[in-house]
């Protein structure tokens, strides 16, 4: 077989595995068109991002004080927000601003990961290959175009570390300029989501490996510059500082939660674990050990965050966009010259090219997902005979299946959220006195402010920093016209009071949920 032969089969069989790739994508991008115009909460903890947004447009602080009226405060860092904080001034609390940025971070990290690739090997199709891998995925598809902060911080922290990956082989200027961008992309990330630590934690202990100095100058550097913010962020909020974003989130690891998202992640991952793998003995015999390496390794290692209460499987985003990484560099090692992971040995590299294609095949046809309502993919689920699992309360095919922490999410919104939402704001609007929702966007939509952050007061609570007895007066009180419960996620003291001073007046199914419409009992 000559050579153009095997290079032109090659090609063919790489372009297949693109358009695949790219069948994925399209199910993501159709996704987040039908998602980021919703009005409404979608997912929990969306209203109370936007919110923060709305509270730093309006010159005030999310995280001074919770336990007077409105009971409100935040766990989350404030990059995200203040993002937003622009368009938020300028258009109102709208969802479609922070889901936007959202789903441009997304891109941007694709982006990265295929510069990432093309940058070493100069190959167009393995570079596309290794960044529709990370869409492919199921954990991606249902977060990216979520208005959660999450996949903002994966985003910088990506641009960090393809940045500083080649800037010890650079000239000195552009290696300081190199670290100097690509440390200050880690504080940037560290500050959007506290979990960036592990992608701080990889970068010092490679550039302690390339360059002891360096790495202890640029690390002191970042530590510095990231306590500093923190003492003047403590200061200015009189202590909430470390109150909220520390001490609240100390939640109870649940075991169970844990095993879950891995067995899942690992199942339909473990293509792209082998081929991790296999990158990284290739570096560890044969080459420089890499950045890509210890960051996939360190990020592994710290998704055992994942079963704490309240996180779940964005907590492996990080490994997700390592892995496409180190991937897409197994293949471009295989599709090169060099023709085998061992030099001079050309049919074990043939073969070595055939089973990590193979291996990509088996990956894109494992994490199908597809809606199964709508004009355009409720036809095709149909042709293909595709439903969703027995059971399952959504329109929506995942080959994911479910476990506990995982995001349950993906369906396209309907007429009827659409309909039952704006439903709840007249119901709120009707009663003529303050609100109380677990999703903040009722509240927004009805000109309120947002009263209560049912998760954040929970934590305080189980943690002993919160006595919710001011509310419970107030509930106790009938302070509130309306109260709206998804998930019952409050203080117990502050459900009981519910339970026993309001009365269940009207079931609102959205989203898959349903929403309790509690009024005051006479």
């Amino acid at each position: 077989m000559s050579l153009a032969f095997q290079s032109r089969v090659t090609q063919v069989v790489l372009g297949l595995l693109v358009v695949i790739l790219l069948v994925h994508f399209v199910i993501y991008l159709a996704f987040a068109a039908e998602l980021i115009p919703f009005p409404f909460d979608y997912d929990q903890g969306e209203g109370h991002e936007l919110y923060n947004a709305v509270l730093f447009s309006e010159g005030k602080c999310p995280y001074c004080t919770y336990e007077d009226y409105p009971y409100y405060s935040s766990n989350y860092p404030p990059v995200f927000h203040l993002i937003m904080m622009p368009l938020v001034a300028i258009f109102g609390p709208q969802y479609w601003i922070g889901r936007t940025i959202i789903f441009v971070s997304t891109l941007i990290t694709g982006g990265s990961i295929a510069w990432a690739i093309f940058r070493k090997w100069h190959l167009g199709t393995v570079a596309a290959i290794a960044a529709l891998s990370f869409f492919a995925s199921n954990f991606i598809y249902h977060l990216g175009p979520l208005l959660r902060q999450h996949l903002l911080m994966v985003m910088f922290e990506s641009l960090a570390v393809v940045i500083l990956a080649n800037a010890f082989d650079l000239a000195k200027p552009l290696r300081r300029r190199h670290l100097l961008i690509g440390f200050t992309l880690l504080l940037v990330a560290g500050y959007t989501k506290q979990l960036a630590y592990s992608t701080c934690i990889a970068v010092g202990l490679w550039a302690l490996l390339r360059n002891p100095r360096i790495a202890i100058v640029y690390s002191l550097g970042l530590i510095a510059a990231a306590i500093g913010i923190f003492a003047v962020a403590e200061i200015s909020t009189n202590g909430y500082w470390s109150l909220n974003l520390i001490a609240a989130n100390r939640n109870p690891f649940i075991p169970e939660q844990y095993s879950g998202l891995l067995r899942q992640f690992v199942m339909l991952h473990w293509p792209l674990l082998i081929l991790s793998a296999v990158s990284i003995l290739y570096e560890l015999f044969f080459d420089r050990l890499s950045l890509f390496s210890v960051w996939f390794v360190v990020s592994f290692a710290s998704t055992i965050a994942s079963g704490t209460w309240g996180a779940g499987d964005s907590y492996f985003a990080t490994t997700i966009v390592s892995a496409c990484i180190l991937s897409g560099n197994t293949l471009a090692l295989l599709v090169t010259k060099q023709g085998s992971l061992v030099p001079r040995l050309k049919p074990v590299g043939n073969l070595g090219l055939a089973a990590v294609v193979a291996l990509l095949f088996v990956y894109s046809l494992r994490v199908i997902k597809l809606p199964t309502s709508g004009p355009i993919f409720g036809p095709i689920a149909t042709a293909l005979g595709v439903e969703p699992a027995p059971g399952h309360r959504y329109p929506l095919y995942d080959a994911a299946g479910w476990t506990v922490g995982y995001a349950v999410t993906g369906h396209f919104p309907s007429a009827e959220d659409y309909a039952n939402g704006w439903y709840i704001v007249e119901r709120i609007e009707e009663s003529g006195l303050p609100a109380m929702t677990e999703d903040p966007g009722f509240m927004m939509r009805a000109g309120q402010d947002v009263v209560t952050n049912a998760t954040q007061l929970n934590n305080l609570y189980v943690n002993g920093l919160y006595d919710p007895v001011q509310l419970v007066a107030d509930i106790e009180a009938h302070r509130f016209g309306v109260i709206v419960l998804r998930a019952r996620f409050y203080p117990q003291p502050v459900l009981d009071a519910i339970d026993s001073a309001y009365m269940l007046d009207e079931i609102v199914p959205m989203n898959g949920f349903n929403y309790e419409l509690w009024v005051p009992k006479a």
